[in-house]
């Protein structure tokens, strides 16, 4: 049987994955992750580098899953702000991986950070032409408030997911599910309400 290295790749990245949102950066280790991957050290250090590459190249790949998955359509951007509840609901691994990266990094930037801005730069700039900040004066000064609107969404759908224990203790929801498709239903119409506002 012939090595087949983008099967391990892959098997590496997926175990990284699990590895990285449960522990986080300093409390994931290569030995576990080669355990998980059934492949050995070596192949981790060839494909990725360090644990700190590997690290970033998990979080720039769940980072392009999400906006290629469930990009935001500034024309509809109720209905996709339910799309994507639903997403982070199935892959929760990203909010912990981006909890993990807010605590951890040891650096004044984050993973891709100039990537990372102008993906999320770029939903700006097309809420702006789908009429979010025409309030303001044409120019940056739209694209800023398409950008703190843009965060505002964010925010309404990641903290679901980010503080579970207290969506337990404020809802008081008996069912996680129950609890899950509340809030739904309330972020997409707080989220219709602030775009008919805009």
């Amino acid at each position: 049987m012939s090595y087949d290295a983008d099967a391990t790749r892959n098997r590496i990245f997926e175990a990284a994955s699990e590895e990285f949102a449960a522990r986080g950066l300093a409390g994931a280790r290569i030995e576990r992750i080669a355990a998980g991957a059934k492949a050995n050290k070596q192949a981790i250090y060839l494909y990725f580098g360090n644990k700190e590459a590997l690290f970033g190249a998990v979080i720039r790949a769940k980072m392009d899953e999400v906006c290629h998955d469930g990009p935001l359509d500034a024309n509809a951007v109720a209905d996709t702000v339910g799309e994507l509840f639903d997403w982070y609901q199935e892959h929760p691994e990203l909010v912990r991986l981006l909890m993990w990266e807010a605590l951890e990094s040891c650096t004044p930037n984050a993973v891709a950070e100039d990537e990372r801005r102008e993906v999320y730069r770029g939903y700006a700039c097309d809420m702006v032409t789908a009429g979010v900040g025409s309030c303001a004066p044409e120019g940056e000064a739209r694209v800023r408030v398409a950008q703190d609107w843009l965060f505002t969404v964010l925010g309404l759908v990641a903290w679901n997911f980010a503080v579970p224990q207290l969506r337990r203790m404020v809802l008081e929801e008996a069912d996680d599910k129950d609890a899950l498709a509340r809030r739904r239903a309330v972020v997409v119409e707080t989220v219709r309400t602030l775009a008919a506002a805009e």
